[in-house]
């Protein structure tokens, strides 16, 4: 398993957030989404869009 930085993941999670319409009082959700597909991708590959929290 890869172990994505910090910053990657903080990226991650903020691109994930705008995606789902910039909800409010979700973040520990998109932070552990994009630390879950950051750790399951070795190439960390950020720019392949999640449908998990998009309607």
């Amino acid at each position: 398993m890869v172990k994505p930085t910090e910053d990657l993941i903080r990226s991650r999670a903020h691109a994930l957030w705008e995606l789902a319409g910039r909800p409010e009082g979700r973040q520990d959700e998109f932070w552990r989404e994009a630390e879950r597909e950051l750790s399951a991708d070795p190439a960390n590959n950020a720019e392949e869009a999640s449908d998990t929290f998009t309607e």
